[in-house]
């Protein structure tokens, strides 16, 4: 981070530490900032730049390691994650070198997207709390921006993976009070993310047959994705309103409908796995119908 270029802006301006920090920060929390290289919350830090005119980015250009190469790199990795697309992710992450990045958001998507999919894919407990510990206790200490509640939804797939239902819990309750939140005022940049949450939280509420909770997040989250025009999340939540059917034994018509939902939208954004996982699940329900 160009902390100079900081200085240098604030001292052409002729701003005293005090006037800038005023109603922000204290002026020794500025000073740590300015001469120890003790970086603020990035809530704080955001708003001392604006009031010189600047971006936390722009403290951040490097030549060798631009923020605006590494924000393309770490988004292109999430919508992946988004698609279930699990190897490539994977393999994306290891090319990113962490330890270059300075800017704290991105520092925090890395770790976000590194946590989230270990806990996919079943990594070590330890791995896990050790990529969202870089958020929750350093990166976001102060716990406001979304990759706080983003790192509860990785660590409630963790648990919940694990057979621990109350940890689980613990982390689910907080992610559906942030959704809540979120709903009635969702950042344009934040709508994804906070479809990341509704789908992970309406399949823990499944799981615990919570049928109730789970479909109205769906239903939340469809409505989500007919605000902002977007179809990646449309299929996963399809096919979970679709087991969440079958487990309530709704009319065979409803069933077979958020199924070929499930498929179609599946098909529009080139994600084989739910088609796969829906194709194996119809499958299942005829099985199960002739039976009966």
């Amino acid at each position: 981070m160009d902390i100079q270029k900081f200085v240098a802006r604030r001292k052409a301006l002729k701003i005293s530490q005090v006037k800038l920090s005023t109603g922000i920060c204290t002026q020794a929390t500025l000073s740590k900032f300015e001469r120890r290289g003790r970086v603020p919350s990035l809530a704080i830090l955001e708003q001392l730049c604006g009031r010189l005119g600047l971006t936390v980015d722009d403290l951040n250009e490097s030549r060798d390691h631009s923020v605006t190469q590494v924000r393309a790199q770490l988004d292109e990795i999430e919508r992946q994650l988004m698609m279930e697309n699990y190897q490539p992710v994977l393999q994306a992450l290891k090319q990113v070198q962490v330890a270059q990045i300075e800017a704290v958001p991105l520092k925090m998507q890395f770790y976000y997207l590194s946590g989230l999919l270990k806990s996919l894919i079943n990594g070590a407990a330890s791995d896990v709390c050790f990529d969202f510990d870089q958020i929750l206790d350093d990166l976001d200490q102060s716990h406001e921006t979304v990759f706080t509640p983003l790192a509860y939804v990785g660590l409630g797939v963790m648990y919940s993976r694990l057979a621990e239902l109350e940890k689980a819990q613990f982390y689910f309750e907080k992610v559906h009070q942030a959704i809540e939140q979120l709903m009635a005022a969702v950042a344009d940049q934040d709508y994804l993310r906070l479809l990341t949450m509704i789908f992970y939280t309406a399949e823990y509420y499944s799981m615990r047959a919570d049928f109730a909770t789970s479909n109205q997040l769906i239903d939340d989250g469809v409505n989500l994705c007919s605000s902002q025009h977007v179809t990646y999340y449309l299929p996963r939540l399809k096919y979970l309103a679709a087991a969440n059917a079958i487990e309530r034994q709704r009319p065979a018509a409803e069933i077979q409908q958020l199924l070929s939902e499930a498929v179609a939208f599946a098909r529009i954004n080139h994600n084989q796995v739910v088609e796969v996982k829906t194709a194996a699940l119809r499958s299942r329900y005829l099985r199960a119908s002739k039976r009966a």
